[in-house]
């Protein structure tokens, strides 16, 4: 019975040692945020004039203006811009702490090929973020600023707060950047045997409908950026098909070395015998 308890003590040591790890790790993430936060603050005003460029320029000979209809609203605006900003820079370093710590637990192969998306992750996640800014926002705006003119005798103008203009800023720059996200996670998941290409393809017309109705869910209600979101995200999709192909052909080569290599090992040659 001492024994038992014995056992179960040592079998308890790893688990402690890794929560410890996990947590001095996630103190390092928080920490990164925050000094990336505060760096960030500090240049609140000038990331908020860089997010508030596509709006300018949509505006007619770029003539418009931000509103805010309470005291406090600027100064959680530049909050969110901190930390938003801040998030993004820190990214890279809470990343590299997640893998250290994942890492040791993984065989070569696996780390081998683990890496590839890990390297990836945030350029893809930068391409959807830069689409969203320079092309998607842009045209999306114009649009939108496309219904000022009169109605009834009356002008109707557009006098956007800044807290909704940051909030719809966000949500194209997010909404872009992971769903590019895309070919990261349906590659995992054929890496890890949950998916097949076969499957794949034989539900393409139902991933098409599901990526335009997606499209449609996460982007503002106007089909300019419904489309410039979907058309992508199509494409991606055929990308991860055409690499899943060059995965299945490169393992299929490489079965009959390996198994070649364990008939060896199991069966020496004579010569080696005598």
């Amino acid at each position: 019975m001492a024994l038992e308890i014995k056992d179960i003590d040592e079998s308890q040591a790893p688990l402690l040692d890794h929560l410890i790890e996990l947590r001095s790790r996630l103190v390092r993430c928080v920490a990164a945020l925050m000094v990336a936060f505060a760096g960030c603050l500090y240049f609140a005003d000038q990331i908020l004039g860089f997010l508030i460029q596509p709006l300018k320029k949509a505006f007619p000979n770029g003539q418009g203006q931000l509103i805010f209809t309470k005291l406090y609203e600027v100064f959680f605006v530049e909050l969110k811009v901190a930390l938003f900003a801040g998030f993004c820079i820190s990214f890279p370093f809470i990343a590299n702490q997640l893998w250290a710590f994942v890492a040791p637990g993984l065989y070569a192969r696996e780390k081998k090929a683990f890496l590839p998306f890990l390297l990836a992750t945030p350029f893809l996640f930068i391409s959807g973020a830069a689409l969203a800014y320079y092309v998607v926002m842009p045209t999306a705006f114009e649009w939108f600023l496309g219904f000022e003119g009169e109605a009834g005798g009356l002008q109707i103008n557009a006098l956007p707060t800044a807290n909704e203009y940051l909030g719809l800023v966000m949500q194209f720059i997010l909404a872009f950047g992971m769903s590019f996200l895309l070919p990261v996670l349906l590659l995992l998941l054929h890496r890890a045997g949950i998916v097949t290409r076969m499957q794949l393809v034989s539900a393409r017309r139902y991933v098409i409908v599901l990526v335009v109705a997606l499209a449609a869910i996460i982007t503002p209600p106007d089909p300019g950026s419904q489309l410039l979101l979907a058309i992508p995200l199509i494409l991606l999709f055929e990308g991860s098909l055409l690499l899943m192909r060059l995965f299945d052909r490169k393992a299929a080569k490489e079965k009959p070395a390996e198994a070649t290599t364990e008939a060896d090992t199991e069966h020496p040659t004579d010569q080696s015998a005598s």
